[in-house]
């Protein structure tokens, strides 16, 4: 175990200290949302300066492992569960439920509407035309975690109107109606929270976000489903399964 920074070591002073810091969070047992030592007692600690602690902290939060609150400190971070909603034609429900999860959804709004124009390109219909809006907040293992709106037409969303959705997957309930997403296509981009996003998600205003949006189509082709999701990038990682000709994707330039 490093018992201090080495200056004669060829590895740069700020990964040395990255080392130590994680050193002592599995040494004395630290758990998520454990305070560390602020940078002032880090650069008195080991006699460096905070150029190199806050670099280190840079990496340590860069790779997941601690969380840094503006004026409250550096904390343990709550690992980030593995999600693939991007590539597989899976729901967060049943992507969680997968990996011994659990997934609750606060329904914020879930009625008829009519399509406005993007909802009606999407999904392939008129301007106007009826259909279900779902909106989600939703919570894994009891952290919030995403904010979703789902837009069906009619004729499928109609299977769910008297479904409670709490602790169901929505994919699960069109199936035993015989709607089944067989292909689609999914984007995922960065953005950041609105006020509204931000009370709801419980993060600042402004803060990072990963927006997926997805339209799914059954097997003769019909637009089943459009929804777009805000998941908390302190939440969550996006893992993709790559092979030579398995994954396909397309870098799509934005104006």
């Amino acid at each position: 175990m490093i018992e201090g920074i080495d200056r004669r070591s060829a590895a740069p002073m700020y990964d040395q200290l990255r080392r130590l810091i994680v050193e002592g969070i599995e040494r004395d047992g630290l758990q998520p949302g454990d305070p560390l030592p602020g940078e002032h007692r880090l650069c008195e600690t080991y006699g460096i300066s905070r150029t190199v602690v806050r670099q280190a902290l840079a990496q340590l939060e860069h790779e997941g492992l601690v969380e840094r609150v503006k004026g409250k400190g550096t904390f343990v971070a709550r690992p980030r569960t593995p999600e693939s909603l991007v590539h597989t034609l899976v729901g967060l429900y049943d992507e969680v439920e997968r990996r011994g999860g659990h997934v609750r959804s606060d329904i914020l709004r879930h009625e008829r509407s009519v399509a406005d124009a993007e909802v009606a390109a999407a999904l392939e219909l008129d301007e106007g035309a009826p259909i279900v809006v779902l909106e989600r907040l939703r919570h894994v293992d009891d952290d919030v975690w995403s904010l979703s709106t789902t837009w069906m037409p009619d004729a499928v969303g109609v299977h769910s109107l008297e479904a409670d959705l709490s602790n169901a997957s929505l994919y699960r309930l069109l199936a035993e109606h015989g709607i089944v997403a067989t292909h689609g296509v999914r984007s995922a981009e960065a953005t950041v929270a609105t006020h509204d996003q931000a009370r709801l998600l419980g993060v600042s205003t402004g803060a990072a976000l990963l927006r997926l949006r997805s339209v799914s189509r059954d097997e003769s082709g019909r637009p089943i489903e459009f929804f777009v999701a805000y998941h908390r990038g302190d939440r969550s990682r996006f893992e993709f399964q790559l092979g030579p000709e398995q994954s396909q994707g397309t870098l799509i330039r934005i104006p």
